[in-house]
């Protein structure tokens, strides 16, 4: 009889990244900023990360999941750490909610969209294929990703106009 293995849960803050193996599932609330999720459906590993921006202004030591060119960095470092290559892996999006209503529209509302045009624009120069995306609209997006099976969940709660 093989033991069932508890498993663990990881929520992400925004910024954060993880990596890791089944059973785990990882969780993240998303408004403007997206998650990218890997899986390698023989090996059972994977990650997500929360990225706030598409890039950094200014270079610094690390690399850091809060901008998606460096998460991606991330993902790479971890694919190689286990001896995968990166289009292994199943590659889904997340999130890129507009925070504002068309009504009070404002520049800080073009965060959603730049964040979205980054991650597509990385998995292009990654040469990824995108599985699955769920992005854009308004609101916020609850994301819960299982590394058991590499099913993600998405609970989507759109602004309402007043």
């Amino acid at each position: 009889m093989t033991p069932v293995l508890p498993e663990r849960e990881i929520f992400l803050q925004p910024g954060e990244f993880y990596f890791g193996q089944a059973p785990a599932r990882i969780r993240t609330l998303l408004g403007s900023c997206v998650a990218i999720t890997l899986w390698h459906p023989r090996l059972l590993i994977g990650g997500m990360c929360h990225y706030m921006l598409p890039r950094r202004n200014r270079h610094q030591h690390g690399l850091s999941g809060k901008y998606a060119d460096e998460a991606m960095q991330l993902f790479q470092q971890q694919a190689h750490h286990y001896g995968t290559r990166m289009q292994e892996y199943q590659i889904k999006l997340f999130g890129g909610g507009n925070m504002f209503l068309p009504a009070s529209y404002s520049a800080y509302a073009d965060v959603a969209l730049n964040n979205i045009t980054a991650g597509h624009m990385l998995l292009a120069q990654y040469g990824l294929t995108l599985t699955a995306q769920d992005l854009g609209l308004t609101g916020h997006r609850t994301v819960i990703f299982d590394l058991t099976d590499g099913h993600v969940w998405v609970k989507h709660q759109r602004l309402q106009e007043s």
